[in-house]
């Protein structure tokens, strides 16, 4: 006889899975078992827990020591800092996998995350135990100096030494200037999937290659299958047409994803339709409507300015670079000014060559490609059928492998946050695991527009001594497959490729004792170096060799083609040169204004970078308004460090010239001195253990041709 009971399942009680261990590979994220009301749960009871944290610490009668006060959070058995893990997952899927529902969460918890965060760094009792450390500690290795240093001056910066009207003025300035940087993102991201150029008639497709024509078929066939799920009414006629080619729905939709407007406006010879599509991508975060950038702008520019005043400092500018390799504002204006002198002659013929004065910007990329062809008879699309992603893929790994010893192997059994992400488990040269590494390859609806690499783990080494290795993440927009081929990647996207991979590196290889001080956790303006140093390789014969290969015949890129794509690196250098070095000049004239800003901004935006420009300038367009870089993604005061680190990427690359390439003793110092070394010394120490010497701006200019080699 059966008990009342017996034979009824329980269903266990659902535990929020960032409370307890992940039991994945590696302790990796579990994306599919999050859900949104995780977040907001996991959010409040991580600042729980630092709350208790502090209230530990500060009334530990012990006297202050640095490992008491500085690194005591992993004394606890089975520690981990859960607001950390949250946060991380949920900002990295803000910009890569967001929603309507995730941009609302997100603004709901701005204000309190950085509440909680001034209470940590404005908390007296806890400033004092810092101070006191900072004054009297025991002896310490290089690298807890290092951490030390940047611990007391992180609370100096973020106002520990104010006194309570400043600190609780500096708390109202950061709680708005976080809210308004999440609302230009948001803004941003919903102008740039806004817009779309509809084509129905098919001539108006002259000039463009397959490739995007494709692609923009299977846009608009997407869009289609979007609304029909939506409404739950697709027609058979509809339904049969979507699993047909998709030139048959006599409709193209084009978008400002780069890998559908950069060669839209490369080779389409309708000329009033590249107007438009050039008009939608420079006027976003200008037009009137709810996304409108233009006062959030100001604002941001002016919170930022009375932030760094409060501290002490004459311009936000001179606060930020105080705590970079360029130390002041004047170093940066010269490296910009050297630039403007030795590019800027160059570029005016350039733009004389290319016929500018006669023509308009949405003409220039048109007419640079069809120079481009007339002077190497090469571009983008010839070398497409060469540069099949998967191939690309087994390049830059094959590259790192050569260099390094190192190898990747697709593990399916990690959890990924969307279909197009691969997960990749790395081994170094002796076998040993290193690292987890995701790479996120295409556009797609809430996902914002450009390239980065990003962490859901840092690297460090416990009290146990157990080196904790790190989970990297590359995310990227490259050009998408379609039904009739595979994605095939131009060269200017294997170089982003390549790019991003390079920051990849830099966490892959760290081997900090401090996750502060490890990966990519260095000075803002030499960050961009390993990535920017790995760019060098994409015009390599030798590395083109491992992966360019034909994807219909499986033929090799011809070694002519190899040649032109050689001559032809240098070609419009110069113009893109001063393109960067106007948008360094913007930023630094922003961020170096000591009075309030209230002139007209895209006035004011003309004007900043002048010296850097050849071409008349439009007035009814806009870079501020989308330049999420110094507006929203931590470059402000810090634009030039892309023009910084090219200097000495330049220079990194030389030594492995004249080595070779693949030179596995260079690669081996470039890993030891640089790569592994994450921020725990200066980096012109670590440049210098690596070279011998300090960079100069000689090997960028012969580089690029500016200065002829002897």
């Amino acid at each position: 006889m059966k008990s009342e009971n017996q034979g009824t399942q329980q269903i266990p009680e659902r535990k929020n899975p960032f409370f307890e261990p992940y039991k994945t590979p590696h302790d990796t994220v579990p994306f599919d078992r999050i859900r949104m009301e995780d977040y907001e749960e996991a959010f409040m009871e991580g600042i729980r827990r630092d709350e208790e944290y502090l209230d530990k610490t500060i009334n530990n009668p012990e006297k202050p020591t640095f490992d008491n006060t500085i690194i005591n959070k992993e004394d606890d058995e089975g520690y981990y800092d859960l607001l950390d893990r949250v946060s991380t997952v949920f900002f990295n899927m803000l910009s890569a996998e967001t929603n309507d529902e995730m941009d609302a969460l997100a603004q709901k918890l701005s204000p309190i995350l950085t509440k909680h965060a001034n209470d940590m760094r404005l908390n007296e009792k806890l400033f004092e135990r810092v101070k006191y450390v900072h004054l009297h500690h025991r002896r310490l290795t290089p690298e807890e100096k290092r951490l030390l240093d940047d611990c007391y001056q992180g609370f100096v910066r973020s106002g520990a030494l104010l006194d309570a009207e400043g600190k609780e003025r500096l708390r109202q300035l950061t709680e708005e200037a976080s809210l308004l940087g999440l609302q230009f993102s948001q803004n941003l991201l919903k102008e740039n999937k806004a817009y779309r150029l509809v084509i129905t008639d098919e001539k108006q497709l002259e000039g463009l290659p397959q490739t995007a024509i494709d692609a923009a078929a299977e846009e608009a066939k997407s869009e289609l299958r979007d609304k029909s799920s939506e409404l739950c009414d697709i027609s058979s006629a509809d339904e049969k047409s979507l699993n047909s080619q998709p030139s048959t729905l006599n409709k193209w939709v084009f978008t400002l994803d780069a890998p559908s407007y950069s060669p839209f406006m490369t080779y389409s010879t309708q000329r009033e339709l590249r107007r438009q599509m050039y008009m939608a991508y420079n006027t976003k975060g200008i037009h009137d409507n709810e996304n409108n950038n233009i006062e959030i702008c100001k604002r941001l520019i002016n919170l930022r300015r009375e932030i760094a005043q409060l501290l002490g400092y004459k311009t936000y500018a001179d606060y930020v670079l105080s705590r970079r390799m360029a130390k002041n504002v004047r170093s940066v204006y010269r490296l910009l000014n050297q630039l403007v002198t030795a590019y800027k002659p160059t570029a005016i013929k350039e733009m004389d060559e290319l016929g500018g004065k006669n023509l308009e910007p949405w003409d220039l990329a048109f007419y640079s490609h069809k120079l481009k062809l007339k002077k190497y008879n090469i571009d983008a699309e010839m070398l497409r059928p060469y540069f099949q992603l998967e191939k690309v893929i087994d390049g830059v790994f094959g590259l790192a492998n050569k260099l390094y010893g190192i190898t990747f192997k697709e593990n399916k059994d990690i959890p990924v946050y969307h279909p197009d992400v691969k997960a990749y488990e790395v081994f170094d040269k002796d076998g040993s695991y290193l690292a987890v590494f995701y790479a996120d390859f295409h556009p797609r609806k809430g996902k914002q527009g450009g390239a980065w690499m990003t962490e859901y783990q840092g690297q460090w080494i416990d009290r146990k001594g157990e080196n904790v290795r790190p989970h990297v993440s590359v995310v990227m927009n490259l050009t998408k497959p379609t039904p009739e081929r595979p994605a095939l990647l131009t060269l200017g996207e294997v170089e982003t490729f390549l790019h991003e991979f390079g920051h990849a590196l830099h966490g892959i290889f760290s081997n900090c004792r401090f996750e502060s001080l490890s990966g990519t956790n260095v000075l803002w303006d030499f960050v961009e170096l390993p990535s920017q140093f790995m760019e060098n390789f994409a015009i390599e014969k030798k590395f083109l060799r491992t992966f360019a290969f034909h994807y219909e015949t499986g033929e090799p890129l011809p070694d002519e083609q190899i040649r032109r794509i050689v001559r032809s690196r240098n070609f419009m250098v110069a113009t893109a040169c001063l393109r960067q070095v106007s948008f360094g000049l913007l930023d630094m004239a922003y961020y170096t204004k000591s009075d309030e800003f209230n002139e007209d901004i895209i006035a004011f935006e003309k004007e900043a970078w002048k010296k850097a420009i050849i071409r008349p300038q439009r007035m009814d367009t806009c870079m501020t308004t989308q330049f999420s870089h110094i507006m929203a993604g931590g470059y402000a005061a810090g634009y030039y460090s892309y023009k910084w680190a090219e200097v000495l990427d330049a220079d990194a690359f030389a030594v492995f010239k004249r080595h070779g390439v693949f030179d596995e003793k260079t690669a081996q110092r470039f890993r030891d001195c640089i790569l592994s070394r994450g921020g725990t010394e200066d980096p012109m120490t670590l440049y210098k253990n690596f070279k011998g010497s300090e960079p100069t701006i000689d090997a960028l200019l012969k580089r690029n041709g500016i200065r002829k080699t002897t």
